[in-house]
């Protein structure tokens, strides 16, 4: 799935250009293509460091976050594959904790796509190779890898014999690839389980947790649900996790949120639950406060985009684009916008996702939606998401885009009450707001 990826550095540019041009035009997942890359390359995902490998519809990001950032306080040195770029495609491949340069990433972009004759892979399908590659040819003692789209078939499922496995939040989402039940996506999702390696996963639903587990019991790994032989719970300002190794109380996340303590919780988990790496409880507890993961639930400082709305005023970014997200993001903001101050959700969504379930999830409250387009990407026009958004008993305006609708909020402020404002909907939208408010990830 080519996302249209753009870079400053011309050698890396060129080597996107050739990517496009070579990914078919339309995406079957499956693990062929990738096979048949990586087997040109000499199988560089045989000569990783220890993997942690993680799957799930909402989470995936920041429990990978936590995991870096336990691995990072335990002195380790780590590689991390995750996606979509939010501002620089660099963003995708950490080696060693530090984004990768532009010249080593034009380098193994064009290996992988010097090998790639006949095989007509996919952009994520290169991308992926490039990682893999740079990751067996640069030392480290880790790799923290998130997959990119389900599970069984999708191309970092590659991986033999990962040191752990994780199952983050499960909902629907991407039902053109992975079915409209959430049985069915909680199977693919399940599908990255290995023999013999730990599956660490969520609590689920009776329907959904025996689908996983079945799937779990048929590829023989050793599936670990929360609430079997681990459990945590947000309690009094702490995070209290309990495993057959003993109990821990940890801070809570400093990343903003209920739905990051679960999160947080899954990588302590996973971490307890394999036997590669050595990270002590101590680098548990940093991992709370180090953990960063831009774009969810994250509040944005001075720059040309937060200087438009008055003093007071607060602006922030998440980049949830399914119901299950909304939810989240709206109980936060319940608990977090007293009654009678201005609420305004700056809302793009892509054309594939579902903005009636999104709306319904960010209604029952006063907020007024500023529908705005994805540049460059196809995407619910801003009329027809304003006029849903009334539907949804919610006050809809169709804007320009997010400077513009932050004028318009601007114009219209109480320099009293001066408003909060969140904008929120797609990774591709956030991606462009970080970089008009010149806060690029690092």
């Amino acid at each position: 799935m080519a996302d249209h990826a753009v870079s400053d550095h011309p050698g890396v540019q060129h080597q996107l250009d050739r990517l496009a041009t070579l990914s078919p035009g339309a995406d079957v997942l499956g693990l062929d293509r990738i096979a048949r890359l990586l087997d040109r390359l000499g199988n560089p995902q045989r000569r990783l460091p220890p993997v942690l490998h993680v799957a799930g519809t909402n989470g995936k990001g920041s429990t990978c976050a936590f995991l870096r950032a336990a691995l990072d306080a335990s002195g380790l040195a780590v590689h991390a594959y995750t996606s979509p770029h939010l501002v620089r495609f660099n963003e995708r491949i950490r080696l060693a904790g530090r984004l990768i340069g532009d010249e080593a990433l034009a380098d193994y972009l064009a290996r992988v796509l010097d090998i790639a004759d006949g095989i007509g892979p996919s952009f994520f399908e290169v991308t992926t190779a490039a990682a893999f590659l740079a990751f067996a040819e640069r030392p480290a003692d880790a790799c923290v890898i998130e997959v990119g789209l389900g599970g069984r078939l999708d191309a970092t499922n590659v991986l033999e014999a990962p040191a752990v496995c994780g199952i983050t939040q499960l909902g629907i989402d991407h039902q053109a690839f992975l079915g409209d039940r959430l049985e069915d996506i909680a199977a693919e999702k399940a599908g990255i389980a290995k023999r013999g390696v730990p599956l660490i996963t969520q609590h689920y639903t009776r329907t959904v947790a025996d689908r996983v587990g079945q799937v779990a019991a048929e590829r023989g790994a050793v599936w670990l649900p929360k609430g079997g032989v681990w459990e945590a719970t947000a309690y009094q300002g702490r995070l209290r996790y309990r495993d057959a190794d003993g109990a821990l109380e940890l801070p809570l996340p400093r990343l903003p949120g209920a739905h990051q303590a679960s999160n947080a919780a899954l990588a302590v988990a996973m971490l307890r639950h394999q036997q590669a790496l050595a990270v002590p409880a101590s680098a548990l507890r940093a991992a709370m406060g180090w953990a960063d993961w831009p774009a969810r639930l994250q509040r944005l400082g001075a720059g040309p985009l937060a200087d438009l709305l008055p003093a007071g005023s607060e602006l922030w970014l998440d980049g949830g684009h399914n119901p299950a997200a909304a939810r989240v993001v709206a109980d936060w903001f319940r608990g977090h916008v007293p009654a009678g101050r201005p609420f305004h959700i700056v809302l793009g969504l892509l054309a594939n996702k579902d903005p009636a379930g999104i709306l319904r999830a960010l209604s029952g409250r006063a907020a007024t939606i500023h529908a705005v387009p994805v540049p460059g990407h196809a995407h619910h026009e801003p009329a027809e998401l304003a006029q849903m958004a009334g539907a949804a008993g919610l006050s809809g305006i169709a804007q320009e885009s997010p400077a513009a609708a932050l004028g318009w909020i601007a114009r219209h402020a109480d320099r009293i009450q001066p408003p909060v404002v969140l904008i929120m909907g797609s990774l591709y939208l956030a991606g462009t707001v970080l970089a008009e408010n010149d806060q690029l990830p690092d």
